[in-house]
């Protein structure tokens, strides 16, 4: 007789663990808001603000976002000049961050995240990320492959656990352009789909292996 143990350690583990699925603290598509300013903007899920900071003039824009009609966008960028999101993580742990980020040939190509409990004293996070050059975003299908698209998992900062406001930064770190030149004042950098969420909790992939090896001992 056929052995029904692999349906039963896979049924039995996809139930356990996904009793604590991930949680959206915030998102934001900007497709209720259209950003024209540089806000603040609440998100279309959850809580929180989303802004934009330049040092100098800046023209602030909604155009096409990764597959949809808005995104938030600006030009006239300057080393330090940044995007900003805000929410709170009260009761949750876990954090990640994922968002989508591109710009014109002649707007910024060199970023970094930086995080903060406070909303004055950041921190760096991870490595620096370059936005790829040749990559247009339109309404209707997002950029293949999905090379505009950022994932950050801030699971070890314990810091930003349970708190009732945490900040992150998209911060320009050079003058370099995602053509290679130079950025140019009329050149933008956008950013769309920004979701600040919680990874599963450990406990429930905990639960999952206890409950594959209870199938097993039984079996036994």
């Amino acid at each position: 007789m056929k052995s029904n143990l692999p349906l039963l350690v896979t049924s039995t583990f996809l139930l356990a663990s996904g009793a604590s699925p991930a949680a959206v603290l915030a998102a934001w598509t900007f497709e209720t808001t259209i950003p024209a300013t540089a806000g603040p903007f609440a998100p279309e899920s959850g809580s929180g603000a989303a802004t934009g900071f330049h040092a100098t003039t800046s023209t602030y824009s909604n155009p096409a976002g990764n597959g949809s009609t808005e995104s938030f966008s600006s030009n006239g960028w300057s080393v330090g000049d940044y995007y900003q999101f805000e929410t709170s993580s009260t009761g949750f742990s876990g954090i990640t961050i994922t968002f989508d980020q591109n710009g014109s040939g002649t707007g910024p190509r060199d970023f970094k995240l930086q995080y903060s409990t406070d909303g004055a004293s950041f921190t760096d996070f991870g490595s620096a990320y370059a936005l790829p050059a040749g990559i247009m975003w339109a309404t209707g299908a997002a950029a293949t492959p999905a090379v505009t698209t950022f994932s950050f998992d801030l699971s070890s900062i314990t810091a930003l656990d349970n708190d009732s406001s945490i900040f992150f930064r998209l911060v320009n770190t050079t003058t370099t352009s995602i053509g290679n030149g130079t950025v140019a004042a009329g050149g933008t950098g956008r950013v769309d789909n920004v979701v600040i969420a919680t990874v599963p909790e450990p406990a429930s992939i905990l639960l999952g292996a206890l409950g594959l090896l209870g199938i097993l001992r039984r079996r036994r």
